[in-house]
């Protein structure tokens, strides 16, 4: 599954609310997402129009990493 090129932080932290993220402050132009599910997590999102390739790849590695899960399968439960 191919890594979407034209994803923004807002769409990105809007996405992650399927995996039980929430906005829990902002601080200049990032987002910090955090979720419960699993055990606490907080994730900080460039709130970018796009954001980096490389940091999505990250940001999305992370969460799988969290939810035990592999980058393909969150990204198709994100439905990017």
């Amino acid at each position: 599954m191919k890594t979407p090129r034209d994803l923004s932080g807002l769409d990105l932290a809007k996405a992650l609310r399927k995996l039980g993220y929430v906005v829990t402050r902002q601080t200049g132009s990032h987002l910090r997402v955090t979720t419960q599910m699993g055990g606490e997590h907080h994730e900080a999102i460039p709130n970018h129009s796009p954001i980096k390739i490389g940091t999505l790849k990250s940001i999305l590695r992370n969460v799988s990493v969290h939810h035990r899960v592999c980058v393909p399968e969150v990204m198709e439960l994100l439905d990017l």
